[in-house]
């Protein structure tokens, strides 16, 4: 991979890194200053639901967080954009869609059919 491609990655991963961490803690400081009282039952589990909604895409979101971390590592160690299964290069094409994948397009299309064969 070029170092100008390697470059526009890691700016672009730090980039999404910056604005989920910014997110995070909106989030947090958004459920911590809210203080409503509804009298209304249907009222409060909208609310709670509402939480809880946004709760799940934070986790997702901690999870995304996690493998930018690994995928900046990767450029650091010069290992990002090599399939960690074959070894071979993962294509920009495939980058550019995915920028944390760890695996070619090859070796992840096999590994999710042997994922459905087996009912995971």
């Amino acid at each position: 991979m070029k170092k100008k491609d390697k470059e526009n990655f890691k700016k672009h991963l730090t980039e999404r890194l910056k604005d989920l961490l910014n997110q995070a803690g909106n989030t947090v400081s958004g459920m911590t200053e809210t203080k409503e009282n509804f009298p209304d039952p249907t009222d409060r589990a909208a609310l709670e639901a509402d939480r809880n909604f946004m709760l799940r895409i934070r986790d997702r979101e901690a999870k995304l967080i996690k493998k930018i971390k690994e995928a900046l590592e990767r450029i650091e160690t010069d290992t990002y954009g090599i399939c960690e299964s074959c070894g071979e290069d993962i294509s920009i094409k495939r980058l550019k869609a995915r920028p944390v994948t760890t695996q070619c397009i090859d070796c992840k299309s096999k590994e999710e059919a042997l994922e459905k064969a087996l009912g995971i």
